[in-house]
């Protein structure tokens, strides 16, 4: 039987983060304040965020978990755009990039059976989509940003010898697909030989029979790389319209 840590367990975990404090302090790195704001932020979000899922658990249905996951959506938008500084439409090109990675995965999910629609079910999946979602749109943006300074005279120049801005811009797009695939393409390749994922140590902590485990982690990693290419590609498309003026010219990125 699994025991639960009490919050006496939880307190005691917190003398780790007195170890990352000391290294930082001993070191000088200038980050000590960063690390006790983050665990302490780490610490107030998450109990929050624990009574409003017992809330949601309880009361929301489908329409709340939903709403709840696209809330989610938003804010995600909201730190990919981040990533995108200087390109235009960032964060509408985030937005409309995490939406579609989001709801095309979890609408292949809920269609063919593979998970229910109850909110304890729905939210979490829903919160892994969403955050694969929002690290390849941030990786995305990041990637043509680069681009755009770092190839702006090869741009331009296929751009005067007439070529439309989709066709002088493809190679950075496909650059920025690729690279923000890299990452999930690689933890994918590697899974289970390097470490146990998340989802799979979390069920068999909890108990379930290892075999059982891998279909669910199986699960996972396959909406993960669905949500990662779907969402790429779709915020590189909107991202490359926004990149162009109606003449056809790459407008200024600040480097």
């Amino acid at each position: 039987m699994t025991t639960i840590p009490s919050w006496t367990a939880v307190a005691v975990s917190g003398l780790l983060v007195l170890v990352a404090v000391a290294i930082a302090s001993w070191q000088r790195l200038g980050i000590t304040r960063d690390v006790v704001v983050a665990a302490l932020r780490a610490l107030v979000q998450l109990v929050a965020i624990g009574a409003v899922l017992a809330w949601l658990f309880t009361h929301a249905g489908v329409a709340g978990a939903l709403a709840w996951i696209l809330a989610m959506t938003f804010v995600a938008a909201n730190e990919s755009r981040r990533r995108g500084r200087g390109i235009p439409r960032a964060y509408t090109s985030a937005l409309v990039g995490i939406l579609v990675g989001t709801a095309s995965t979890l609408g292949v999910l809920v269609v063919g059976g593979v998970i229910s629609t109850e909110p304890q079910v729905l939210i979490p999946i829903g919160g892994m989509v969403v955050s694969g979602s929002m690290q390849a749109a941030s990786l995305t943006l990041s990637s043509l940003r680069r681009s755009v300074v770092d190839n702006r005279p090869a741009v331009e120049a296929a751009l005067s010898l007439g070529l439309p801005a989709h066709q002088a811009f493809a190679r950075e797009m496909r650059t920025a697909v690729r690279t923000a695939l890299i990452p999930t393409v690689d933890s994918t390749r590697v899974v289970g030989l390097i470490s146990l994922p998340g989802t799979m140590t979390g069920l068999i902590i909890a108990g379930v029979d290892p075999l059982e485990a891998i279909r669910y982690q199986i699960i996972v990693m396959y909406m993960l790389l669905a949500a990662w290419a779907v969402s790429a590609l779709v915020t590189a498309r909107a991202a490359q319209g926004a990149l162009f003026d109606d003449a056809q010219r790459l407008v200024p990125i600040p480097a």
